[in-house]
């Protein structure tokens, strides 16, 4: 074993029966390499990883590949989700360098950590001679190593600053119209999504989309939410049988899925199928939440109330394994739900057509990925049959395919909980709560909250990111704190608890004092309490998770209203001020920036609720999408401003304001919810 067999990280004790001597990211680690005058190596990946499992296969795990590692360099394994802070600058550094990246991320760097080279997935002995190359220079052309280090370090302090933009810039509608324009030409139309593979679902795009419809009407707008929502359900990408989705898919049409499940996907797919329900009422975008809220539960959940991180894509050594089938195994499965539905071999055309399944099968090795193309009208009519028999036997064979599907051998699982994926779980929580009213949502939002405040928080509101086996032992990132803050706000929002926006104001003083960058109205992704790494980063662009800073953006223009801090709304016009120009341009990958943007303009109503049946009423309000509305409330006095002096025994008020002018309290919801609509 090497030094891996002392961490807690799933991903890490993957590797500590190496021969490769890995050691974890630590501070005496990079001492080493300086005392013995070795070069580097960092390898960055996470537990789901494919080709991270490929690449360990063929060389970390093989003799000759670890004596050259062991001989001349000083080997690190680094888990990005533990350590996101590691693999942004290394990831930065792989996009200097070579103009791409990805996992497994391999760094080669002087013995301080500095950068020389940084690539993806090697095979063995293309890595061999990246090895022996770099081991060769650092032997013989020290210098050009070091030169060649410094300027990749000059390159990462150069991308890591963002400017503060001085001149105050007009945000109005024109600005979402320009943002509609720069994006609407990169929409894939039929299936969805972003024109191209492969194709990520980037939920954040449709949780701004939605907005902009919203005040817009723009019928476009509404297709490529309508389709995106729509394809993205049908496709392999979702799991019919188990629920939850895959990460991204592989080609175009959303049908073959990389097969790992992660945890702040399906947080983020819980919001925008919950918002697109409130708006729409689709009955698909039920079923999905519920199935996908059920692998949560049954699949995700720690006996601690903690979420997991991820699902491996990976089963018995081959990738999707566990969900795909051969084409006599599935049939012989669903005959049994036959029951004179149809002639036998009509049924199995049923079926086969249902999920697209071909004898020679639609992926790998003559296996087939279960993916729909056709609504349940289309079958209703071509065979005959009502929409309740329809119903009925799709959720026959699903479960039928569930029950065969248990007694395959599992995906690992990556056990660790983390903060920031459990607070991005929680928002999606509260929003499928706001769209169905299911309890078991509510509850499982506030479990969820519970663990992190008992296990990762500290006295003095620092937070830890991470906790497995009884240790959380990483101090917490933006991230965690960004998002937690969102979690907490949209948790008041469901059940009018106080504390819940008392302790989001308490974590929002807690990053503006360690967090923020006074220079330029931004904040750091690490702590001023952190070891120092090779410089500090930032984040502005939204990914698959938004950036922490645009996050907190949104929390502080939301703590603004609930707290009267105006200073918290100037200080998020800063940081919008401050990238507006690439929300603008490039939208799709600043679209969390975009919200910020629609908020600052749309977000001027606040409704409160107070009294003996505010929560009750609450729960009517809250089936219907109200972007453009804050709502609090109590069902006793509160000291809050928005509260304050409002309560009045026996009543349940409504009051509504825009613009800091209100009208007179009503005990009328309707009338409340057609001056919310309607304008005062």
């Amino acid at each position: 074993m090497n030094h891996l067999q002392y961490e807690t990280s799933p991903y890490l004790l993957q590797h500590q029966n190496n021969p490769v001597n890995w050691y974890p990211w630590k501070e005496d680690t990079l001492q080493k390499a300086q005392q013995e005058n070795k070069l580097l190596v960092i390898s960055v990946g996470y537990a789901a990883c494919h080709w991270c499992h490929v690449m360990e296969h063929e060389s970390f795990e093989d003799e000759t590949v670890a004596k050259v590692m062991n001989d001349h360099f000083i080997s690190i394994k680094v888990d990005r989700e533990e350590r996101p802070d590691i693999d942004q600058i290394y990831m930065n550094a792989a996009m200097i360098t070579t103009g791409h990246g990805g996992w497994p991320l391999n760094v080669i760097a002087l013995p301080g950590g500095k950068p020389i080279f940084a690539g993806t997935y090697f095979p063995k002995q293309n890595w061999i001679k990246v090895l022996l190359y770099f081991q060769d220079l650092y032997q013989n052309e020290t210098q050009k190593l070091i030169d060649q280090a410094e300027r990749i370090t000059q390159g990462l302090h150069d991308i890591e600053q963002i400017p503060l933009f001085k001149t105050e810039r007009s945000i109005n509608d024109t600005l979402q119209t320009a943002i509609w324009q720069n994006w609407h030409d990169k929409i894939d139309y039929e299936f969805g999504g972003r024109i191209g593979a492969p194709k990520f679902m980037m939920p954040n795009n449709y949780d701004y989309l939605l907005r902009y419809f919203h005040h817009s009407k723009n019928s476009d707008v509404a297709d490529a939410i309508k389709i995106t929502l729509k394809k993205m359900a049908f496709g392999g990408l979702y799991d019919v049988i188990g629920g939850g989705f895959a990460r991204y898919s592989v080609d175009a049409q959303w049908k073959v899925p990389h097969f790992e499940k992660m945890l702040y996907d399906n947080g983020q797919l819980l919001s925008i199928y919950a918002l697109a329900y409130q708006l729409t009422k689709r009955p698909m975008y039920k079923s999905v939440i519920a199935k996908t809220v059920n692998w949560l539960e049954h699949e995700m959940t720690d006996t601690s109330g903690g979420l997991y991180s991820s699902l491996d894509a990976d089963s018995e050594g081959a990738e999707g394994k566990f969900y795909c089938w051969h084409y006599n195994e599935a049939i012989e499965i669903i005959k049994e739900c036959n029951n004179d539905f149809l002639p036998q071999q009509k049924f199995i055309e049923f079926f086969t057509e249902l999920y697209n399944l071909t004898e020679e099968g639609n992926f790998e090795h003559g296996m087939n990925v279960l993916f729909r193309t056709e609504d349940h009208e289309y079958f209703m009519e071509k065979y005959g049959i009502t929409n309740e028999v329809f119903q009925e036997k799709l959720n026959k064979i699903q479960q039928l395919l569930f029950e065969k599907r248990k007694k395959k051998i599992r995906p690992a699982t990556d056990d660790k909980i983390l903060t920031e994926w459990n607070a991005i779980a929680i928002k999606g929580l509260c929003d499928a709560y706001k769209a169905f009213g299911d309890k078991q949502y509510k509850n499982k939002a506030i479990r969820t909250t519970e663990f992190i405040l008992q296990h990762c928080k500290k006295d003095d509101f620092r937070l830890d990111r991470n906790y497995k086996n009884g240790i959380s032992n990483i101090n917490g990132f933006l991230q965690d704190y960004a998002f937690f803050i969102e979690a907490l706000i949209a948790l008041h929002q469901i059940t009018l608890e106080e504390k819940y926006l008392t302790d989001a104001l308490q974590f929002t003083e807690y990053t503006l004092q360690h967090f923020y960058n006074e220079s330029n109205g931004m904040f750091y992704l690490t702590s001023d309490l952190d070891k120092k790494l090779i410089t500090r980063s930032m984040d502005s662009s939204d990914n698959v998770i938004p950036a922490a800073n645009s996050s907190m953006a949104k929390n502080l223009f939301l703590l603004s209203k609930y707290f009267d801090k105006p200073a918290y709304e100037k200080m998020s016009l800063t940081m919008l001020n401050n990238v507006l120009d690439d929300v603008v341009k490039n939208p799709i990958y600043y679209s969390n920036w975009a919200i910020v943007l629609d908020m600052h303009l749309h977000l001027n109503k606040e409704l409160v609720i107070i009294g003996k049946d505010a929560i009750e009423k609450l729960n009517e309000i809250n089936q219907h999408y109200l972007p453009n509305t804050l709502i609090t409330g109590s069902t006793k006095p509160s000291d809050l401003p928005l509260l304050k002096d409002r309560f009045v025994d026996g009543k349940t008020l409504f009051y509504v304001c825009e613009h800091k002018s209100c009208k007179l309290p009503s005990e009328d919801l309707n009338e409340i919810i057609n001056l919310i609509n309607n304008g005062l």
